[in-house]
């Protein structure tokens, strides 16, 4: 099966667009005020109804309140919700969409209990554990630290570039990729041909 890629961190239509041109099946827009990647929901609308048929829009959240999700949804439909703090399994069930959790990956984080605590997820994003840092770290983790047998999809994320992103499928098998600082040529600028390498590189690890 091929593996789906996402681009994320994306602040601008073109950018959007030159994912979704080179084959990307998701873009991921930051709703996180610390992140250099940061949109508002306005804006995020704007580059949402930019996007050709058959593109996910994923929103990405960390620890926010539960009215300004809802406030930034009315604003910015995503179809795809992102919780990349310590939001609860409860919480992340709140919001009548669907759902990935992502889960900082370090040694001793239970990923199996993860899964059975996030069941309804529709998949695990796995992300380096960088302190103070909620993605777009440019970091990788040790990816043997992934179990076999993870009853949920795994995304794979963290230090992912045009370079290493073949080995990286190769490795892992994930369903999906994400990817943001490595195809950007500065802060939430991303640049067309690294995204084309980008998935480039994915494609022909699933040959």
């Amino acid at each position: 099966m091929a593996t789906a890629v996402k681009i994320c961190g994306i602040t601008r239509a073109e950018d959007a667009l030159a994912a979704a041109r080179a084959g990307a099946h998701a873009i991921g827009l930051v709703f996180y005020g610390p992140s250099p990647r940061c949109v508002a929901p306005e804006r995020a609308a704007r580059i949402i109804h930019a996007l050709p048929p058959f593109i996910t829009s994923v929103g990405l959240f960390v620890d926010a309140g539960a009215e300004e999700v809802r406030a930034t949804l009315k604003r910015a439909p995503v179809g795809l919700l992102q919780f990349h703090g310590a939001e609860t399994p409860q919480y992340c069930r709140r919001f009548d969409r669907p759902y990935v959790k992502v889960v900082r990956v370090k040694a001793g984080v239970d990923l199996l209990q993860y899964a059975r605590d996030y069941h309804d997820a529709k998949a695990l994003l796995l992300d380096a554990y960088v302190e103070e840092v909620h993605g777009g770290s440019g970091v990788a983790f040790d990816w043997s630290l992934i179990p076999r047998g993870l009853p949920l999809p795994v995304i794979l994320s963290g230090g992912l570039t045009p370079e290493n992103v073949a080995d990286a499928v190769r490795r892992v098998r994930p369903w999906a990729v994400d990817v943001s600082s490595g195809v950007e040529s500065a802060k939430g600028v991303k640049d067309a041909a690294r995204i084309a390498a980008f998935i480039a590189g994915v494609r022909n690890a699933d040959l």
